[in-house]
């Protein structure tokens, strides 16, 4: 059993919330990014933490933009912010004794795709796996997509055609080890019975393998 800890996390002038749930005998944690509009409450990647912890992962989930930025529609495609306040998320861990020695992974979704990819290509060996749920990776640098190390799955709903294109895109501009893959059947936010539990299981299946290798 694990206990979700409230904890707050001071990157300059903002103070950030969020969510931490580290299960006994944890062999990794996920911090997650949730899209514009969404929050550390957002049912969807609580669905998907919830699945990690049952397969013995932490998780992390954290407001990355304050209450009067949410509602700045300028911010709707700007991955800058987040991704910044994303990586100064991942040095918080990595001070913390109850979370340091566990291996990073990033799951991020929609806008949040991108601002994991940007965190993830400057944290580099630190961040030992990554998922994007609908992940919006066009508002990536092309910088970031080419220097990423860290193993990457793009898990796209089979009928979200537009965002497919993105990701098959982003997908063939990884150098890193990747994997492309379509869950029949759901829409960009994976409303569909059954979908969300597809998307967990195999979300969870590449965490527990790349977080449980030895660096």
């Amino acid at each position: 059993m694990s206990a979700a800890v409230p904890v707050h996390i001071s990157i300059g002038d903002a103070m950030l919330e969020g969510t931490l749930d580290v299960p006994a005998h944890a062999v990794g944690l996920v911090l997650f990014a949730h899209g514009y509009g969404s929050s550390r409450h957002s049912p969807r990647n609580n669905f998907v933490a919830a699945v990690l912890r049952e397969a013995g992962i932490g998780t992390l989930l954290v407001d990355l933009l304050l209450p009067g930025e949410e509602r700045d529609d300028a911010r709707r495609f700007d991955a800058g912010l987040p991704a910044g306040r994303l990586l100064a998320a991942a040095r918080w861990i990595a001070t913390r004794p109850a979370t340091r020695a566990l291996p990073l992974g990033l799951f991020g979704s929609s806008l949040g795709g991108a601002a994991a990819l940007e965190a993830a290509a400057a944290l580099g060996d630190e961040v030992r796996a990554m998922v994007l749920r609908g992940g919006r990776p066009d508002f990536a640098s092309r910088v970031a997509l080419a220097t990423l190390t860290a193993p990457t799955l793009l898990l796209v709903g089979g009928k979200d055609i537009g965002v497919a294109r993105l990701n098959q895109s982003a997908y063939d501009q990884l150098a890193c080890e990747k994997a492309l893959r379509f869950v029949p059947g759901a829409s960009h936010l994976f409303d569909e019975p059954g979908t969300l539990e597809t998307l967990a299981h195999e979300t969870a299946a590449w965490f527990v393998r790349h977080l449980s290798e030895p660096a």
